[in-house]
């Protein structure tokens, strides 16, 4: 048995992830096409070290949140709902008010946590995702690399 063909399966602890940062400029973009690989990228998915049980992804940096392209109807069609917690406090917004609010973030936001793990480890995948409707960002510092769009 100590001679085997076959290589054990390695484990990658999240302290043993190198976290890269990438940019993207949501102008144009399809709302849900878009989402799906920045969840990948979150997840980490797109490296050859990924682990279910671990974060491996990396940092996404979102620009120009406010242009995403919505196909269809969606704009006008599309609503989205939150809670206040008390009797009767359920609000709702269509997506086209939601992108003009001062909150356009959002709605790229909801759809990336909506293709994240629902727990612990979805959540904590998701506090690497920026957001941002214009188009400036204070992570210069990191210096990002551009978005592999697939």
């Amino acid at each position: 048995m100590a001679n085997r063909a076959f290589a054990a399966t390695k484990s990658v602890s999240a302290e043993q992830v190198e976290r890269r940062w990438f940019v993207v400029d949501a102008q144009d973009l399809v709302l849900g096409r878009l989402a799906t690989q920045i969840a990948t990228v979150l997840r980490g998915k797109h490296k050859p070290t990924f682990t279910p049980h671990a974060d491996t992804g990396d940092h996404v940096i979102v620009v120009n949140a406010e242009k995403v392209a919505l196909t269809g109807r969606k704009r006008e069609q599309k609503v989205y709902y939150r809670h206040s917690g008390y009797v009767g406090g359920i609000k709702s917004i269509t997506a086209d008010q939601l992108l003009a609010s001062a909150h356009s973030d959002r709605v790229l936001r909801n759809a990336v946590r909506g293709m994240l793990p629902k727990n612990s480890l979805g959540r904590k995948m998701l506090s690497k995702l920026r957001v941002y409707s214009g188009p400036d960002h204070p992570h210069a510092s990191q210096s990002p690399e551009e978005f592999p769009l697939v």
